[in-house]
């Protein structure tokens, strides 16, 4: 069977493990629960929420890397099934001895983003929840080298959860798709690069404000907006808690390994050329 073939079969089964059984009652929040992945509840209308997220990736071929970025984003639902998201970030790079990486140490502002959600399926009404999620953002430095830039990308996410055990346990799945056109400032060299994907979590709640889970994605990198020429795959796997720290307030912490990953025309068990080998997140929020 193809490769891809494969991985859509993947795909399939794992939204299938949300599908069974009938309308789940109302329970967990799955707008802010995972780490790396998007939840399909949005919030109610007239909710607003101050988010700040760190996002921490370490690690690359030889050398030291690292690379932590700082977003702090505005939340605000002005009709059902509608979410609105304002967000603006800085970045921080340390890269030293890298292969085909320039040594780096600096602190930038980055850029901004918008996301829109809008929620298809209720899991109130309907057997798992469905949201499509489009996100847009310029930016102004280069995540992986810190160079200057001047990028533009969209990203689509289709999200799907449902509550396998009601208001015990959630599973959840996405699919992405991460077209990007960046030019070199100074430079002029203009190049295009897509990342396609997908993820599946389940957290269990272990206590009325705790859950506890894991979430796994597989990425694959292209040359091109069209998945022209494959540069890189990897598996990241990994450990996601949520807290309910008050009625208003909660955390999310999340870590990811890269487990398996391989560039495009090599035999290497990771790929540390496209991807890092850590990734680490960090989400607070309070709506007021």
């Amino acid at each position: 069977m193809p490769f891809r073939s494969k991985i859509i079969r993947m795909a399939f089964v794992c939204l299938c493990a949300l599908l069974p059984g009938g309308v789940c009652a109302e329970g967990i929040d799955t707008e802010h629960l995972f780490g790396f992945m998007i939840g399909t509840d949005i919030g109610k209308v007239g909710e607003r929420e101050f988010q700040s997220q760190t996002f921490g990736r370490f690690a690359r071929n030889g050398g030291n890397y690292r690379a932590i970025g700082q977003e702090f984003q505005l939340e605000f639902v002005p009709v059902r099934n509608v979410r609105v998201e304002l967000g603006t970030s800085f970045t921080s790079h340390f890269i030293r001895g890298v292969p085909s990486l320039e040594d780096r140490r600096q602190l930038s502002w980055e850029g901004i983003s918008v996301d829109l959600r809008y929620r298809f399926l209720d899991r109130d009404a309907a057997a798992f929840g469905f949201t499509m999620v489009v996100e847009t953002y310029a930016t102004r430095i280069n995540e992986t080298t810190a160079a200057a830039v001047r990028s533009y990308g969209t990203g689509l996410t289709l999200a799907f959860d449902r509550e396998v055990i009601p208001n015990v346990a959630v599973a959840a799945l996405n699919l992405i798709y991460q077209p990007e056109w960046t030019r070199q400032v100074g430079i002029g060299t203009a190049e295009q690069e897509s990342t396609v994907g997908a993820a599946f979590a389940m957290m269990v709640r272990t206590r009325p404000d705790f859950l506890l889970g894991g979430e796994a994605r597989y990425l694959r990198q292209y040359e091109g907006i069209g998945l022209q020429e494959l540069t890189g795959q990897a598996l990241f796997v990994g450990p996601t808690a949520y807290f309910q720290l008050s009625p208003r307030s909660r955390l999310t912490a999340a870590w990811s390994i890269q487990a398996w990953g391989r560039p495009a025309g090599s035999n290497a068990a990771l790929d540390l050329a496209n991807f890092e080998r850590h990734h680490v997140r960090l989400r607070f929020g309070v709506n007021f």
